[in-house]
């Protein structure tokens, strides 16, 4: 494991989201475990739940008191592990499922409350990732990218190899030329599930996918929320005296009877393209496992096949 108390990482933090409900993947998740529960929190492979994964993977950089996972209160029987052995600070829990804004920037909101000059990493827990060790050199990349441009956010672009249309692609504009971060550009534009002729065209022009692990100053990316999504952003700031104190559970549950759903994809990164940065990563096999072809076709390429593989698909509900 790398250190986590030099070269300022003793600011670095991590946020891993795992709030929310997997309907995609359903069917194969209903498979594996035979009930109900998010993918997040069903073990696919190696006997370990994907955010068991997320979480090895993120300890490589970030130490387990930094590390906020977020997660949605109706799964609570299948979190309730992990709330038994994390610092009751690190599991931030989400009244209800609003989309990918709302705990993005109620995780920030923590994490600047306790560190004000904290730099953050987002995590989606639904990923594979072949190479642990080498993706997250590339994510320390990015916090040293983020240190020395502070007013930036920074994406880990995937190396396209398909014109995938559920996913998000960055379009890379000039490059940035920072030491000891390798190849880096400025974005060019952000384009959310494009349409399959435009995901050709995306792929053919050298863009690359949005991996949704990014790499920013709590500060900036609460900015960048601010300015797209004000409303969103002004009901958090309302109940920010609250977090962190015995008041943060109401003040939560009556913000989200009034918050509604919002696609930090859509609604943030779509419109603060000038802000961001794009840092490639190559030589490591990718996937967001959002649905169970994608899943399949993974576990094919690296020769895995588990037992649940060689059962039937149960239906969607």
């Amino acid at each position: 494991m790398r250190k986590n108390d030099c070269c300022g990482r003793s600011s670095w933090w991590a946020v891993i989201l795992a709030g929310g409900d997997g309907v995609r993947l359903r069917p194969l998740t209903r498979r594996i475990s035979g009930d109900e529960r998010p993918k997040q929190f069903c073990p696919i492979v190696g006997g370990e739940t994907l955010l068991d994964r997320t979480l090895r993977r993120t300890r490589l950089s970030i130490a387990d008191e930094k590390t906020l996972v977020v997660v949605t209160r109706k799964h609570a029987p299948f979190y309730s592990r992990y709330a038994e052995r994390m610092p009751s600070r690190s599991l931030v829990v989400q009244p209800e499922n609003r989309g990918t804004t709302a705990p993005i920037l109620y995780a920030l909101m923590r994490a600047a409350a306790i560190d004000p000059d904290s730099t953050v990493v987002t995590f989606p827990s639904d990923h594979y990732v072949s190479d642990d060790e080498s993706f997250m050199y590339y994510v320390d990349a990015a916090f040293e990218a983020a240190r020395v441009m502070p007013e930036s956010v920074f994406l880990l672009g995937i190396n396209a190899k398909t014109p995938e249309v559920e996913y998000g692609w960055i379009e890379p504009a000039d490059p940035v030329f920072l030491p000891c971060t390798g190849p880096l550009f400025r974005v060019d534009r952000f384009w959310e599930k494009p349409s399959l002729a435009l995901a050709q065209r995306l792929l053919s022009r050298g863009c690359f996918w949005n991996s949704f692990v990014m790499v920013g100053r709590a500060k900036t990316l609460i900015e960048l929320i601010s300015k797209s999504a004000p409303d969103v952003y002004s009901l958090f700031e309302r109940i920010a005296p609250a977090i962190g104190t015995s008041r943060e559970t109401a003040a939560i549950g009556a913000l989200y009877s009034q918050l509604r759903e919002s696609n930090f994809s859509e609604e943030i990164l779509t419109r603060q393209s000038s802000r961001l940065a794009v840092l490639p990563v190559t030589g490591i096999e990718w996937s967001d496992w959002g649905d169970p072809a994608r899943v399949l076709g993974s576990l094919a390429r690296i020769g895995v096949q588990p037992e649940w593989a060689a059962m039937p698909l149960a239906a969607s509900a």
